[in-house]
């Protein structure tokens, strides 16, 4: 037996109206085609699915069956067209998002929730990118934007500029190293450094001066939050190094001092990795914006 949608529709159609003629009517089509249609399913099925010479017309045991099986499928049917609709106008689909700057979660939370708000249909989801590697799972398409630092040359891949930021030394003001105005890679030596939970390689400090210079400072603590992070250091439990609009409160703190690295500044550029063809999407385009408005923000307290 071979069911198609319409098969489902037009049982749905006739039980809803209680006889062919309406039903005709409803669907847009002749009585007599409505028959004809009626009567090849019967004898698909080898049943009849009507009782006839019923007012209202009903179904027989084996239509019941049918109509159930209609109101399962068809909800789905109309619910999968009304999403492939939103994917054309551009207003619903997926954005998972891989973060490989481990600081950034504090930043991007306000973006997520502006976002939210203007695309309610949009699945949303944010994974620490440093746990997998973000730019293959992106040509995957097992998330759809990757936080970085460190663009690559990708096919099928274009990176966004979002915002320049400044690495900064953060001590306790008690900190002999308050009195100089700015830090360089040989100063952290007798240090401990505390840090993200993350690979050498993914930090600033490590990556733009300690590693270039070959300088490794005494000891590394890993913490997993900023507050955390900054607590230590006012207690006077090691240095840290962060981005500027991480330690935009605290710069104006007597708890902590913070100084350059190196007398010219170590600035960074923070990039979404996008694939290619989802530029252009409006949840995307919008998404991209959010996010350097609130770097911005950041940025000017």
């Amino acid at each position: 037996m071979h069911i198609e949608f319409r098969h489902l529709r037009t049982i749905q159609a006739i039980h809803e109206a209680g006889g062919l003629a309406r039903a005709a009517e409803q669907m847009n089509i002749t009585q007599s085609a409505l028959s004809h249609q009626v009567k090849g399913l019967e004898d698909q099925a080898g049943v009849e699915l009507f009782v006839r010479r019923s007012k209202p017309l009903k179904l027989s045991p084996a239509g019941q069956r049918l109509l159930k099986l209609a109101h399962q499928v068809l909800p789905q049917v109309q619910a999968l067209q009304d999403e492939f609709s939103g994917l054309r106008a551009g207003s619903t689909g997926r954005m998972h998002i891989a973060i490989e700057c481990h600081a950034c979660f504090e930043w991007l939370f306000p973006v997520l929730e502006h976002f939210r708000r203007s695309w309610p249909d949009v699945d949303v989801d944010i994974r620490p990118g440093l746990a997998f590697d973000a730019l293959p799972a992106l040509l995957r398409e097992e998330v759809d934007l990757v936080v970085s630092s460190d663009p690559e040359d990708l096919a099928g891949v274009t990176f966004v500029e979002l915002f320049d930021y400044k690495a900064v030394f953060v001590a306790a003001s008690t900190h002999p190293l308050a009195a100089k105005p700015f830090v360089e890679a040989g100063d952290f030596r007798g240090e401990t450094l505390i840090t993200y939970p993350v690979e050498r390689s993914r930090l600033d400090v490590f990556s733009q001066l300690l590693i270039p210079a070959k300088v490794d400072p005494a000891a590394i603590r890993q913490v997993e939050l900023t507050a955390v992070i900054l607590l230590l250091v006012a207690s006077n439990r090691g240095v840290a190094v962060l981005p500027d609009w991480v330690v935009r409160e605290v710069q104006y703190s007597s708890d902590y001092v913070t100084r350059p690295l190196t007398a010219e500044g170590v600035t960074r550029r923070l990039y979404a990795a996008v694939r290619t063809d989802d530029l252009g999407k409006p949840f995307m385009d919008q998404l991209l914006q959010l996010a350097g408005d609130e770097a911005r923000k950041l940025q000017a307290v």
